[in-house]
């Protein structure tokens, strides 16, 4: 319309705005991109600063960003330190890469990634419900094995029986008697990647990538305490405060949420 009527976009946001002063902006806008982990580009805060009255075009938000020196933390390419042995289990991909779920807990995946705790590695485990991106269960250890994924699982607080499928790569900490005897209790489904095709795990490998930039690589790690703690905080915000392009600019709690009141 603005093309149609021969404006600048600028006025179109001026007039919209009511005036809103720039130092009003520029405030609502850091102090979204604070507390939100440095996390949030120009899309993000957008749509945040929407929900507080404001309408600034991506190009202005920027503008700000770069005049106050926020700098989102993304990106940082990250690099395992060593590779374990593959899960040579015959079990088939069930998921295919329908990455685009309907239904709550039908697919839940998981991944492992590491981190530095005193200058020793350890690792993180969550498990993600494919439906709303939403963390359901984590843990972290010293260890890369299946006490760390079972003890992810013990942090579930559904009843376990409601995921139908899990799905991962093929790490050899997936496949073992522990683990097969945890699926088999609850009657969980079996879903691995191929062999050496990590396009078949791409969400998790997407959701590690986000840890690892806004949560990871921000912090100076203590103890497994303090990775415990923290990362118990940054589920928590994961979950109910950090807004998804995938799903809508919602929390994965808001989504599900939603999706519950449209079954109601």
């Amino acid at each position: 319309m603005c093309d149609v009527l021969q404006i600048a976009r600028s006025t179109f946001y001026y007039d919209a705005q009511e005036r809103a002063t720039e130092d009003d902006i520029t405030e609502a806008i850091v102090d979204i991109f604070l507390k939100n982990r440095k996390a949030y580009g120009t899309r993000k805060i957008k749509v945040k600063l929407h929900e507080r009255g404001f309408i600034v075009s991506r190009r202005r938000i920027g503008r700000i960003m770069k005049e106050q020196g926020l700098v989102s933390t993304y990106t940082v390419a990250q690099y395992k330190p060593h590779k374990t042995a593959c899960n040579e289990a015959t079990t088939a991909n069930v998921l295919k890469r329908e990455f685009e779920q309907t239904e709550a807990k039908r697919f839940v995946f998981s991944d492992l990634t590491y981190v530095k705790v005193q200058n020793r590695w350890h690792y993180i485990c969550v498990l993600v419900d494919l439906f709303n991106r939403e963390i359901i269960g984590h843990s972290a250890g010293p260890n890369k094995d299946a006490a760390l994924i079972t003890h992810a699982f013990a942090t579930v607080k559904s009843d376990l029986r409601q995921i139908q499928w899990f799905h991962t790569d093929r790490g050899s900490e997936f496949k073992n008697q522990k683990m097969d005897e945890l699926l088999e209790t609850f009657e969980i489904g079996r879903s691995l990647s191929m062999k050496g095709c990590p396009y078949d795990n791409a969400v998790a490998e997407a959701t590690y990538k986000i840890m690892k930039t806004e949560f990871v690589n921000q912090m100076n790690f203590q103890s497994l305490r303090h990775l415990e703690l923290e990362l118990y905080d940054y589920v928590n915000w994961f979950n109910k405060h950090r807004i998804h392009g995938t799903l809508d600019y919602m929390t994965p709690v808001q989504y599900r949420q939603e999706a519950l009141k449209k079954v109601v």
